[in-house]
């Protein structure tokens, strides 16, 4: 069995990554990761599907043994994305998707450089704009705040493999276009080393 493809999903606020990831999950061929926390739910929060939530000593135990794919610290608790998890599930034959910020992204890119890292994006920085105004749920400070991350976000594009724009209602289209590239990477022939031998053997 062919292991599955680790890809990778990232985008500023407003690019529809949640909507995208959606689409691809029903097509059955993929597993999103779930990613481990140290922080307390939040109230309608399940474990196991929003994140799993770990007590400190258990997320630190993971990092000594080389046990996070990534990881960050923010406001004092721990989030990252769990490495043999991930293994089983490529070795299954499915692939994993990572929906994470780009300096987690990053960190993914140097231990596991089969990753296929995807940058979402919406069509231009004013869309973005416009999407988050449009919600009607945060703050002019927030927005603002949302807009200057996206400016950091969208400057580490070239370490991405590929990026795909999420037009408005397009969403459907979005998830059509990194199936194809999924496809396409399962085609490579750097993803088939033993393809000759194999090709070979089999006249035997």
């Amino acid at each position: 069995m062919n292991n599955g493809l680790m890809i990778v999903i990232s985008g500023p606020a407003g690019s529809g990554k949640g909507t995208v990831i959606k689409e691809l999950m029903e097509t059955g061929d993929f597993v999103y990761s779930v990613s481990w926390t140290t922080r307390a739910p939040r109230p309608g929060e399940v474990d196991g599907v929003s994140y799993r939530f770990v007590s400190v000593d258990a997320f630190r135990e993971r990092l000594g043994e080389d046990g996070m794919l990534e990881y960050t610290e923010y406001c004092g608790n721990y989030y990252g994305s769990p490495r043999r998890e991930a293994e089983a599930v490529l070795e299954s034959g499915k692939n994993l998707i990572l929906e994470i910020e780009v300096d987690g992204a990053m960190q993914i890119k140097k231990k596991f450089p089969a990753a296929v890292l995807i940058m979402l994006l919406p069509p231009s920085y004013a869309v973005q704009e416009a999407r988050l105004r449009g919600r009607g749920t945060e703050t002019e400070d927030k927005i603002l705040a949302r807009l200057d991350q996206a400016r950091n976000e969208v400057v580490l594009m070239p370490e991405y493999d590929y990026v795909v724009y999420n037009h408005d209602g397009g969403q459907i289209a979005c998830a059509e276009d990194i199936l194809s590239i999924i496809r396409a990477e399962k085609c490579a022939t750097a993803r088939h080393p033993d393809a000759v031998t194999d090709y070979f053997a089999q006249d035997n």
